[in-house]
């Protein structure tokens, strides 16, 4: 059995760049999918968040034009309240990456409110990229890789990676309203950036750094996860 740190966003909000809230939190099929997964096949799961807060799920994934269907939407909410851990995370500056055996970060927009520059998520993805344990990160959650700058270069420069496209955000109708676009300062980053269709499960693979483009590619990243997981 693996012990698994999940990292989500502690914001319930993502200010765009007229200053006005954007209501977000976690995306649901994000958290859910791989935690159902991954805690059936026997593994643990530990979340944190900045500050230890509670994450709040955003609204707008467990819709069920967003979720696939009413019943999908039902199945990822029994999830969440069925998920303890979720509701006891730890600070995010007490993990210690000794005691995992891989590293989660799911999405939503919340991540690019708290995690893009939180220092404790950049000291955790470092360390994780260096250990060789699995590390996988999906949607917006590579936001957290803005963190790991040091003088303005990061270790992920050079690594393939994937994530939400400017092409989805604009589809959802927040691309002109947004500070910065994911995609664009990744790329600034120094990463590869590769992508597949809008909306469709894509993923990328390079050495132990897993990423996944979007909600969809959640389920798709845990599969991957559970093949090297002891």
């Amino acid at each position: 059995m693996a012990k698994l740190l999940f990292v989500l966003t502690g914001s319930p909000y993502w200010t765009l760049k007229d200053g006005t809230r954007h209501a977000t939190g976690y995306w649901a099929e994000e958290f859910a999918a791989p935690y159902k997964a991954l805690t059936e096949a026997g593994h643990q799961v530990v979340v944190a968040t900045p500050n230890g807060v509670v994450p709040s799920v955003d609204m707008m994934s467990l819709r069920p034009d967003m979720a696939g269907s009413a019943q999908i939407a039902l199945e990822l909410e029994g999830i969440i309240r069925s998920a303890e851990e979720i509701r006891r995370p730890i600070q995010l500056s007490d993990a210690r990456l000794e005691d995992y055996d891989a590293v989660y970060f799911p999405g939503g927009h919340g991540p690019m409110e708290d995690l893009w520059l939180n220092a404790d998520a950049g000291r955790l993805l470092t360390a994780a990229l260096a250990s060789g344990k699995p590390l996988a990160v999906v949607c917006h959650a590579p936001a957290a890789m803005l963190a790991t700058r040091v003088r303005g270069v990061s270790p992920f420069a050079g690594y393939r990676v994937t994530a939400f496209t400017n092409d989805e955000e604009n589809a959802v109708g927040l691309a002109s309203r947004a500070r910065w676009l994911l995609e664009d300062e990744l790329k600034e980053l120094g990463v590869q950036f590769e992508r597949g269709e809008i909306w469709k499960p894509y993923t990328v693979v390079d050495r132990n750094l897993y990423t996944g483009q979007n909600p969809a590619s959640a389920s798709a990243l845990a599969q991957q996860l559970l093949k090297v997981l002891k």
